[in-house]
Protein backbone atom coordinates (compact mmCIF):
# COMPACT_ATOMS: atom_id res chain seq x y z
CA UNK A 1 0.00 0.00 0.00
CA UNK A 2 1.35 3.70 -1.06
CA UNK A 3 0.14 7.01 -0.91
CA UNK A 4 -1.80 6.99 -4.19
CA UNK A 5 -3.62 3.88 -2.67
CA UNK A 6 -4.67 5.28 0.18
CA UNK A 7 -7.17 8.34 -1.75
CA UNK A 8 -7.90 6.09 -4.71
CA UNK A 9 -5.97 8.01 -7.11
CA UNK A 10 -6.31 5.99 -9.96
CA UNK A 11 -9.52 7.38 -11.52
CA UNK A 12 -10.24 6.29 -15.19
CA UNK A 13 -10.69 10.07 -16.14
CA UNK A 14 -8.15 11.96 -18.27
CA UNK A 15 -5.48 15.02 -17.80
CA UNK A 16 -7.35 18.08 -18.54
CA UNK A 17 -5.05 19.64 -20.91
CA UNK A 18 -6.70 22.71 -21.11
CA UNK A 19 -5.54 24.01 -17.61
CA UNK A 20 -3.43 27.03 -17.14
CA UNK A 21 0.62 26.12 -17.95
CA UNK A 22 2.67 29.32 -17.24
CA UNK A 23 6.61 29.04 -17.43
CA UNK A 24 7.75 30.73 -14.53
CA UNK A 25 11.19 31.56 -14.25
CA UNK A 26 13.31 30.21 -10.78
CA UNK A 27 14.24 32.86 -8.22
CA UNK A 28 15.11 32.97 -5.02
CA UNK A 29 12.40 35.29 -3.26
CA UNK A 30 9.25 34.07 -1.36
CA UNK A 31 5.93 35.81 -2.19
CA UNK A 32 3.75 36.55 0.91
CA UNK A 33 0.57 35.82 -1.16
CA UNK A 34 -0.70 33.39 -3.24
CA UNK A 35 1.17 30.01 -3.75
CA UNK A 36 4.60 29.77 -3.53
CA UNK A 37 5.98 25.98 -3.84
CA UNK A 38 9.35 25.35 -4.43
CA UNK A 39 9.94 21.71 -6.26
CA UNK A 40 13.48 19.75 -6.97
CA UNK A 41 12.73 16.96 -8.89
CA UNK A 42 15.41 14.60 -9.80
CA UNK A 43 16.90 13.43 -12.68
CA UNK A 44 14.67 16.25 -14.79
CA UNK A 45 16.13 18.90 -16.03
CA UNK A 46 15.23 21.87 -18.22
CA UNK A 47 11.62 21.03 -18.80
CA UNK A 48 8.27 21.89 -17.54
CA UNK A 49 6.31 19.70 -14.55
CA UNK A 50 2.64 20.49 -13.71
CA UNK A 51 0.65 20.50 -10.89
CA UNK A 52 -2.62 18.85 -11.11
CA UNK A 53 -5.54 18.37 -8.98
CA UNK A 54 -8.83 16.40 -8.85
CA UNK A 55 -12.13 17.92 -10.48
CA UNK A 56 -14.74 15.67 -8.86
CA UNK A 57 -14.45 12.40 -10.70
CA UNK A 58 -11.75 14.03 -13.22
CA UNK A 59 -8.07 16.02 -12.95
CA UNK A 60 -7.43 18.71 -14.30
CA UNK A 61 -3.61 20.53 -15.02
CA UNK A 62 -3.76 23.78 -12.63
CA UNK A 63 -0.18 24.95 -12.83
CA UNK A 64 3.65 24.28 -14.34
CA UNK A 65 6.93 25.08 -13.02
CA UNK A 66 10.02 25.00 -15.83
CA UNK A 67 12.87 22.94 -14.07
CA UNK A 68 16.05 24.86 -14.23
CA UNK A 69 19.62 22.31 -15.06
CA UNK A 70 19.81 21.67 -11.27
CA UNK A 71 16.12 20.22 -11.26
CA UNK A 72 14.72 23.10 -9.43
CA UNK A 73 11.56 25.36 -10.59
CA UNK A 74 8.62 27.21 -8.64
CA UNK A 75 4.85 26.55 -8.77
CA UNK A 76 4.08 30.25 -8.30
CA UNK A 77 0.75 32.18 -8.94
CA UNK A 78 -0.69 36.02 -6.86
CA UNK A 79 -4.01 33.79 -5.79
CA UNK A 80 -3.98 30.58 -3.97
CA UNK A 81 -5.30 26.82 -5.29
CA UNK A 82 -8.41 25.28 -3.37
CA UNK A 83 -7.56 23.28 -1.06
CA UNK A 84 -7.37 19.76 -1.24
CA UNK A 85 -5.52 16.31 -2.93
CA UNK A 86 -2.77 17.62 -5.78
CA UNK A 87 -0.20 15.30 -7.72
CA UNK A 88 3.16 16.51 -9.40
CA UNK A 89 2.92 15.37 -13.25
CA UNK A 90 5.71 14.45 -15.52
CA UNK A 91 6.66 16.16 -18.98
CA UNK A 92 5.16 12.82 -20.32
CA UNK A 93 1.68 14.01 -18.06
CA UNK A 94 1.95 10.68 -15.66
CA UNK A 95 1.64 11.41 -12.17
CA UNK A 96 4.65 11.27 -10.01
CA UNK A 97 3.38 11.66 -6.33
CA UNK A 98 0.55 13.46 -4.46
CA UNK A 99 0.35 15.85 -1.64
CA UNK A 100 -1.91 17.76 -0.01
CA UNK A 101 -2.73 21.97 -1.04
CA UNK A 102 -2.75 23.44 2.24
CA UNK A 103 -3.75 27.14 3.27
CA UNK A 104 -0.46 28.51 3.05
CA UNK A 105 0.54 27.02 -0.18
CA UNK A 106 4.36 28.26 1.12
CA UNK A 107 6.55 24.81 1.32
CA UNK A 108 9.79 22.33 -0.88
CA UNK A 109 9.11 19.80 -2.62
CA UNK A 110 12.11 16.83 -3.41
CA UNK A 111 11.41 14.19 -5.16
CA UNK A 112 12.53 11.53 -7.62
CA UNK A 113 11.27 9.91 -10.30
CA UNK A 114 12.68 6.96 -9.37
CA UNK A 115 11.13 6.84 -6.16
CA UNK A 116 7.77 8.37 -6.38
CA UNK A 117 6.97 7.53 -2.47
CA UNK A 118 9.92 8.71 -1.01
CA UNK A 119 8.83 12.81 -1.59
CA UNK A 120 9.91 14.49 1.09
CA UNK A 121 7.85 18.09 1.65
CA UNK A 122 8.94 20.50 4.11
CA UNK A 123 7.23 23.36 5.72
CA UNK A 124 3.47 22.33 5.38
CA UNK A 125 2.06 20.94 8.98
CA UNK A 126 -0.83 19.67 6.41
CA UNK A 127 1.49 17.40 4.76
CA UNK A 128 3.46 15.85 8.02
CA UNK A 129 0.08 14.55 9.08
CA UNK A 130 -0.59 12.78 5.76
CA UNK A 131 3.13 11.30 5.80
CA UNK A 132 2.36 9.98 9.38
CA UNK A 133 -1.25 8.61 8.56
CA UNK A 134 0.27 7.79 5.47
CA UNK A 135 3.51 5.50 7.27
CA UNK A 136 0.88 4.36 9.74
CA UNK A 137 -2.07 3.53 7.33
CA UNK A 138 1.09 1.24 5.15
CA UNK A 139 1.98 -0.68 8.09
CA UNK A 140 -1.84 -1.62 8.80
CA UNK A 141 -2.62 -2.38 5.07
CA UNK A 142 0.48 -5.00 5.23
CA UNK A 143 -0.93 -6.52 8.58
CA UNK A 144 -4.35 -6.86 6.88
CA UNK A 145 -2.53 -8.77 3.46
CA UNK A 146 -1.22 -11.08 5.96
CA UNK A 147 -4.84 -11.60 8.02
CA UNK A 148 -6.55 -11.75 4.66
CA UNK A 149 -3.94 -14.46 3.28
CA UNK A 150 -4.65 -16.20 6.46
CA UNK A 151 -7.99 -16.03 6.51
CA UNK A 152 -8.34 -17.54 3.06
CA UNK A 153 -5.54 -20.41 4.26
CA UNK A 154 -7.92 -21.33 7.34
CA UNK A 155 -8.33 -24.47 7.64
CA UNK A 156 -10.43 -24.42 10.81
CA UNK A 157 -13.04 -22.42 11.96
CA UNK A 158 -11.08 -21.48 15.20
CA UNK A 159 -8.05 -20.27 12.69
CA UNK A 160 -11.03 -18.51 10.25
CA UNK A 161 -11.97 -17.19 13.29
CA UNK A 162 -8.54 -15.95 14.54
CA UNK A 163 -7.97 -14.25 11.42
CA UNK A 164 -11.25 -12.57 11.30
CA UNK A 165 -10.47 -10.81 14.37
CA UNK A 166 -7.04 -9.64 13.79
CA UNK A 167 -8.62 -8.20 10.25
CA UNK A 168 -11.61 -6.46 12.09
CA UNK A 169 -9.09 -5.50 14.79
CA UNK A 170 -6.61 -3.60 12.38
CA UNK A 171 -9.17 -2.13 10.38
CA UNK A 172 -10.70 -0.44 13.84
CA UNK A 173 -6.93 0.60 14.26
CA UNK A 174 -7.56 2.83 11.20
CA UNK A 175 -10.31 4.29 12.01
CA UNK A 176 -9.24 5.32 15.16
CA UNK A 177 -6.40 7.17 13.89
CA UNK A 178 -8.20 8.84 11.40
CA UNK A 179 -11.20 9.95 14.18
CA UNK A 180 -7.91 11.09 16.65
CA UNK A 181 -6.68 13.60 13.75
CA UNK A 182 -10.30 14.33 13.43
CA UNK A 183 -11.13 15.55 17.46
CA UNK A 184 -7.41 16.95 18.06
CA UNK A 185 -6.49 18.71 14.77
CA UNK A 186 -10.58 19.72 13.26
CA UNK A 187 -9.87 22.47 11.37
CA UNK A 188 -6.87 20.49 9.52
CA UNK A 189 -7.61 19.57 5.84
CA UNK A 190 -6.53 15.97 6.60
CA UNK A 191 -9.81 15.71 9.24
CA UNK A 192 -11.91 17.66 5.89
CA UNK A 193 -10.66 14.66 3.88
CA UNK A 194 -11.33 11.68 6.59
CA UNK A 195 -15.09 13.60 7.33
CA UNK A 196 -15.64 13.23 3.30
CA UNK A 197 -14.47 9.66 3.28
CA UNK A 198 -16.72 8.66 5.90
CA UNK A 199 -19.75 6.19 5.71
CA UNK A 200 -21.96 5.53 8.86
CA UNK A 201 -22.06 2.52 10.56
CA UNK A 202 -25.42 0.85 10.61
CA UNK A 203 -26.59 -0.26 13.98
CA UNK A 204 -28.05 -3.34 15.12
CA UNK A 205 -31.82 -4.04 14.00
CA UNK A 206 -33.55 -2.63 17.24
CA UNK A 207 -36.64 -4.04 18.40
CA UNK A 208 -39.95 -2.20 18.90
CA UNK A 209 -42.98 -3.73 20.58
CA UNK A 210 -41.46 -6.78 20.06
CA UNK A 211 -40.80 -6.68 16.65
CA UNK A 212 -38.05 -6.00 14.50
CA UNK A 213 -37.60 -2.59 12.84
CA UNK A 214 -35.51 -3.25 9.81
CA UNK A 215 -35.65 -0.09 8.21
CA UNK A 216 -33.89 1.66 11.28
CA UNK A 217 -30.06 0.62 10.06
CA UNK A 218 -31.49 2.36 6.34
CA UNK A 219 -32.49 5.40 8.32
CA UNK A 220 -29.94 5.84 10.43
CA UNK A 221 -27.38 5.89 7.72
CA UNK A 222 -29.26 7.83 5.63
CA UNK A 223 -29.68 10.61 8.28
CA UNK A 224 -25.78 10.52 8.84
CA UNK A 225 -24.39 10.24 5.96
CA UNK A 226 -23.27 13.71 5.59
CA UNK A 227 -22.26 14.22 9.27
CA UNK A 228 -19.88 16.61 9.52
CA UNK A 229 -19.83 17.45 5.57
CA UNK A 230 -20.10 20.98 4.57
CA UNK A 231 -21.45 21.28 1.01
CA UNK A 232 -19.75 24.47 0.64
CA UNK A 233 -16.41 23.88 1.17
CA UNK A 234 -14.78 23.63 -2.78
CA UNK A 235 -12.29 21.81 -1.23
CA UNK A 236 -14.38 18.74 -1.73
CA UNK A 237 -14.00 19.13 -5.49
CA UNK A 238 -10.30 18.37 -5.24
CA UNK A 239 -10.37 15.17 -3.98
CA UNK A 240 -11.30 11.93 -5.83
CA UNK A 241 -14.00 10.27 -3.68
CA UNK A 242 -16.91 13.24 -2.77
CA UNK A 243 -18.50 12.93 -6.08
CA UNK A 244 -18.27 9.03 -5.45
CA UNK A 245 -19.80 9.21 -1.82
CA UNK A 246 -22.50 11.74 -3.57
CA UNK A 247 -23.83 8.77 -6.59
CA UNK A 248 -23.48 6.60 -4.19
CA UNK A 249 -26.16 8.71 -1.84
CA UNK A 250 -28.48 9.06 -4.57
CA UNK A 251 -28.23 5.59 -5.66
CA UNK A 252 -28.61 3.76 -2.57
CA UNK A 253 -30.51 5.95 -0.05
CA UNK A 254 -32.70 8.87 -2.53
CA UNK A 255 -35.95 7.36 -3.77
CA UNK A 256 -35.57 7.58 -7.36
CA UNK A 257 -39.50 9.56 -7.06
CA UNK A 258 -38.40 12.77 -8.56
CA UNK A 259 -40.12 14.55 -5.69
CA UNK A 260 -37.66 12.81 -2.96
CA UNK A 261 -35.21 13.78 -5.16
CA UNK A 262 -36.12 17.37 -5.66
CA UNK A 263 -36.05 17.77 -1.45
CA UNK A 264 -32.30 16.28 -1.59
CA UNK A 265 -31.12 18.51 -4.50
CA UNK A 266 -32.86 21.68 -3.10
CA UNK A 267 -30.99 21.11 -0.08
CA UNK A 268 -27.76 20.13 -1.04
CA UNK A 269 -27.50 23.45 -3.76
CA UNK A 270 -29.01 26.00 -0.74
CA UNK A 271 -25.83 24.54 1.77
CA UNK A 272 -23.18 24.34 -1.48
CA UNK A 273 -24.48 28.48 -2.21
CA UNK A 274 -22.19 30.12 -1.37
CA UNK A 275 -19.04 27.73 -2.85
CA UNK A 276 -17.40 29.42 -5.34
CA UNK A 277 -16.32 26.27 -7.18
CA UNK A 278 -18.68 23.38 -5.94
CA UNK A 279 -22.22 25.28 -6.25
CA UNK A 280 -22.38 25.80 -10.14
CA UNK A 281 -20.29 22.40 -10.51
CA UNK A 282 -23.34 20.09 -8.51
CA UNK A 283 -25.54 22.93 -10.31
CA UNK A 284 -24.01 21.74 -13.70
CA UNK A 285 -23.69 18.10 -12.03
CA UNK A 286 -27.45 17.60 -11.16
CA UNK A 287 -28.62 19.42 -14.55
CA UNK A 288 -26.91 17.13 -16.57
CA UNK A 289 -28.09 14.02 -14.72
CA UNK A 290 -31.76 15.14 -15.04
CA UNK A 291 -31.85 17.02 -18.20
CA UNK A 292 -32.20 13.50 -19.77
CA UNK A 293 -32.26 11.52 -16.71
CA UNK A 294 -32.13 7.49 -16.87
CA UNK A 295 -35.81 6.83 -15.35
CA UNK A 296 -39.53 8.53 -16.76
CA UNK A 297 -40.69 11.02 -14.72
CA UNK A 298 -36.87 12.10 -13.40
CA UNK A 299 -37.05 15.12 -15.95
CA UNK A 300 -39.33 16.89 -13.51
CA UNK A 301 -36.05 17.47 -11.23
CA UNK A 302 -34.54 19.67 -14.55
CA UNK A 303 -37.44 21.63 -14.77
CA UNK A 304 -37.31 22.27 -10.82
CA UNK A 305 -33.63 23.21 -10.99
CA UNK A 306 -34.39 25.42 -14.50
CA UNK A 307 -37.27 27.30 -12.51
CA UNK A 308 -35.80 27.70 -9.04
CA UNK A 309 -32.24 28.51 -10.18
CA UNK A 310 -31.83 29.29 -14.05
CA UNK A 311 -34.65 31.13 -14.13
CA UNK A 312 -33.94 33.21 -11.10
CA UNK A 313 -30.41 34.56 -12.11
CA UNK A 314 -27.67 31.16 -12.33
CA UNK A 315 -27.86 31.29 -16.02
CA UNK A 316 -24.34 33.90 -15.52
CA UNK A 317 -23.04 30.27 -14.72
CA UNK A 318 -23.38 29.37 -18.39
CA UNK A 319 -21.66 30.20 -21.84
CA UNK A 320 -24.57 31.60 -25.07
CA UNK A 321 -24.59 27.96 -25.44
CA UNK A 322 -25.56 25.89 -22.31
CA UNK A 323 -28.03 28.51 -21.73
CA UNK A 324 -29.66 28.39 -24.92
CA UNK A 325 -29.61 24.16 -24.72
CA UNK A 326 -30.95 24.66 -21.13
CA UNK A 327 -33.34 26.62 -21.77
CA UNK A 328 -35.07 25.73 -24.95
CA UNK A 329 -34.85 22.01 -23.18
CA UNK A 330 -36.90 23.40 -20.24
CA UNK A 331 -39.10 24.89 -22.58
CA UNK A 332 -39.84 21.80 -24.04
CA UNK A 333 -40.58 19.53 -20.75
CA UNK A 334 -42.71 21.86 -18.79
CA UNK A 335 -46.09 20.95 -20.93
CA UNK A 336 -45.48 16.93 -20.47
CA UNK A 337 -44.82 16.59 -16.58
CA UNK A 338 -46.08 12.56 -15.61
CA UNK A 339 -49.24 13.24 -13.76
CA UNK A 340 -50.37 16.62 -15.64
CA UNK A 341 -52.85 17.33 -18.07
CA UNK A 342 -51.41 16.72 -22.02
CA UNK A 343 -51.36 20.04 -23.52
CA UNK A 344 -54.23 20.37 -26.14
CA UNK A 345 -53.74 18.99 -29.88
CA UNK A 346 -56.15 19.60 -32.32
CA UNK A 347 -56.02 18.57 -35.40
CA UNK A 348 -57.13 17.30 -38.48
CA UNK A 349 -58.00 13.60 -39.99
CA UNK A 350 -56.77 11.89 -43.88
CA UNK A 351 -60.54 14.05 -44.93
CA UNK A 352 -60.20 17.22 -42.87
CA UNK A 353 -62.09 16.65 -40.26
CA UNK A 354 -61.15 17.97 -37.40
CA UNK A 355 -59.70 15.75 -34.52
CA UNK A 356 -59.11 16.72 -30.82
CA UNK A 357 -57.31 15.10 -28.55
CA UNK A 358 -59.69 16.01 -25.38
CA UNK A 359 -62.85 15.36 -27.18
CA UNK A 360 -61.33 11.58 -27.74
CA UNK A 361 -63.47 9.00 -24.88
CA UNK A 362 -61.88 6.18 -23.73
CA UNK A 363 -59.93 5.01 -20.56
CA UNK A 364 -57.02 5.25 -21.94
CA UNK A 365 -55.46 7.16 -25.06
CA UNK A 366 -52.17 6.28 -26.69
CA UNK A 367 -50.78 9.22 -29.18
CA UNK A 368 -48.14 7.92 -31.23
CA UNK A 369 -45.73 10.68 -32.79
CA UNK A 370 -44.40 9.45 -36.34
CA UNK A 371 -42.59 10.21 -39.55
CA UNK A 372 -44.43 7.93 -42.44
CA UNK A 373 -40.38 8.22 -43.87
CA UNK A 374 -38.58 7.39 -40.49
CA UNK A 375 -37.10 3.64 -40.58
CA UNK A 376 -37.81 3.27 -36.84
CA UNK A 377 -41.34 4.40 -37.37
CA UNK A 378 -41.73 2.02 -40.00
CA UNK A 379 -41.05 -0.67 -37.26
CA UNK A 380 -42.68 0.35 -34.49
CA UNK A 381 -46.33 1.54 -35.88
CA UNK A 382 -46.83 -1.48 -37.18
CA UNK A 383 -45.94 -3.22 -33.88
CA UNK A 384 -47.81 -0.98 -32.28
CA UNK A 385 -51.07 -1.95 -34.30
CA UNK A 386 -50.29 -5.57 -33.31
CA UNK A 387 -50.29 -5.04 -29.57
CA UNK A 388 -53.34 -2.68 -29.98
CA UNK A 389 -55.53 -5.59 -32.27
CA UNK A 390 -53.77 -8.18 -29.55
CA UNK A 391 -54.87 -6.59 -26.25
CA UNK A 392 -55.17 -3.30 -26.32
CA UNK A 393 -58.45 -2.69 -27.70
CA UNK A 394 -59.96 -5.25 -25.13
CA UNK A 395 -58.35 -2.40 -22.37
CA UNK A 396 -60.10 0.37 -23.71
CA UNK A 397 -57.39 2.08 -25.58
CA UNK A 398 -57.85 4.52 -28.35
CA UNK A 399 -54.89 4.85 -30.64
CA UNK A 400 -53.99 8.79 -31.98
CA UNK A 401 -51.56 8.67 -34.71
CA UNK A 402 -50.26 11.86 -35.70
CA UNK A 403 -48.67 12.50 -38.69
CA UNK A 404 -45.74 14.80 -37.82
CA UNK A 405 -45.05 16.36 -41.46
CA UNK A 406 -47.55 18.17 -43.07
CA UNK A 407 -46.34 17.66 -46.27
CA UNK A 408 -46.06 13.88 -46.80
CA UNK A 409 -49.72 12.99 -46.85
CA UNK A 410 -49.37 10.74 -49.81
CA UNK A 411 -46.63 8.74 -48.53
CA UNK A 412 -48.39 8.48 -45.15
CA UNK A 413 -52.21 7.20 -46.56
CA UNK A 414 -50.09 4.70 -48.88
CA UNK A 415 -47.95 3.13 -45.37
CA UNK A 416 -51.85 3.12 -43.33
CA UNK A 417 -52.91 1.22 -45.98
CA UNK A 418 -49.80 -1.00 -46.81
CA UNK A 419 -49.37 -2.17 -43.31
CA UNK A 420 -53.45 -2.48 -42.33
CA UNK A 421 -53.59 -0.14 -39.69
CA UNK A 422 -56.38 -0.89 -37.36
CA UNK A 423 -59.26 1.30 -38.91
CA UNK A 424 -60.46 2.79 -35.51
CA UNK A 425 -57.50 4.71 -34.95
CA UNK A 426 -57.58 8.41 -35.45
CA UNK A 427 -55.29 9.06 -38.27
CA UNK A 428 -54.49 13.22 -37.36
CA UNK A 429 -51.84 15.79 -38.67
CA UNK A 430 -51.61 19.62 -38.69
CA UNK A 431 -52.32 20.82 -41.83
CA UNK A 432 -50.56 23.64 -43.00
CA UNK A 433 -52.46 26.65 -42.81
CA UNK A 434 -52.78 25.74 -38.91
CA UNK A 435 -49.03 25.15 -38.63
CA UNK A 436 -48.54 28.95 -40.05
CA UNK A 437 -51.15 29.92 -37.46
CA UNK A 438 -49.61 28.65 -34.50
CA UNK A 439 -46.56 29.90 -35.73
CA UNK A 440 -47.81 33.55 -36.20
CA UNK A 441 -49.21 33.86 -33.14
CA UNK A 442 -46.19 33.37 -30.68
CA UNK A 443 -47.99 30.46 -29.03
CA UNK A 444 -45.69 26.74 -28.43
CA UNK A 445 -46.46 24.31 -31.76
CA UNK A 446 -47.38 21.02 -30.41
CA UNK A 447 -43.84 19.36 -31.39
CA UNK A 448 -42.84 21.66 -28.29
CA UNK A 449 -45.36 20.72 -25.58
CA UNK A 450 -45.12 16.86 -26.27
CA UNK A 451 -41.20 17.16 -26.48
CA UNK A 452 -41.11 15.35 -29.69
CA UNK A 453 -37.21 15.37 -30.38
CA UNK A 454 -37.28 11.51 -32.05
CA UNK A 455 -40.06 9.50 -33.64
CA UNK A 456 -41.62 7.62 -33.04
CA UNK A 457 -42.39 9.20 -29.57
CA UNK A 458 -45.15 7.60 -27.49
CA UNK A 459 -47.38 8.84 -24.80
CA UNK A 460 -49.96 7.24 -22.90
CA UNK A 461 -52.95 9.36 -21.20
CA UNK A 462 -55.26 8.45 -18.55
CA UNK A 463 -59.73 8.74 -19.08
CA UNK A 464 -58.94 12.45 -17.79
CA UNK A 465 -56.28 12.86 -20.58
CA UNK A 466 -53.61 13.26 -17.54
CA UNK A 467 -50.06 11.57 -18.66
CA UNK A 468 -49.45 8.21 -17.41
CA UNK A 469 -46.30 7.73 -19.21
CA UNK A 470 -44.12 8.86 -21.99
CA UNK A 471 -40.98 7.73 -23.79
CA UNK A 472 -41.41 4.21 -23.31
CA UNK A 473 -40.57 1.14 -25.07
CA UNK A 474 -44.16 -0.40 -26.53
CA UNK A 475 -43.07 -3.11 -24.16
CA UNK A 476 -42.80 -0.95 -21.13
CA UNK A 477 -46.29 0.89 -21.77
CA UNK A 478 -48.08 -2.87 -22.18
CA UNK A 479 -46.91 -3.64 -18.67
CA UNK A 480 -48.24 -0.41 -17.24
CA UNK A 481 -51.38 -1.38 -19.17
CA UNK A 482 -51.43 -4.73 -17.60
CA UNK A 483 -50.86 -3.10 -14.36
CA UNK A 484 -53.76 -0.30 -14.45
CA UNK A 485 -56.31 -2.69 -15.72
CA UNK A 486 -55.95 -5.62 -13.29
Amino acid sequence: MNRISIFLIFLCSGLSLAAQKKTVPVKPQVTTNGRNINITLTPLKNCKVYLGSYMGKGKALVDSAMLNDKSQGVFRGANKLTGGIYFVVSPQLTIQFELLMDDKQHFSIAADTALKEQAVITGSFDNDLFKTYSEISTAQGKKIQQYEASYHAARTGADSAAARAELVKADKAIRQYQSDIIAKYPQSLLAMLFNTMKRPTAPAIPIVNGKADSLYPYRFVKEHYWDDVNFNDDRLLRTPFFELKLDEYFKYYVSPEPDSIIAEVKYILLYARTGKEIYPYLLTKFTNKYMNPEFMGQDKVFVYLFENFYAKGDTVLLNQASRKTVTERAYFLMANQIGQPAPTLNLSDTTGKAVSLYAIQAPFTMIAFWDPNCGHCKEEIPRLDSLYKAKWRNMGVKVLSVNIYENEIPSWKKFIAAKSLSSDWLQAYETKEAKEATEKSGQANYRQLFDIIKTPTFYLLDKDKHIIAKQLSLEQFDDILKIKTK
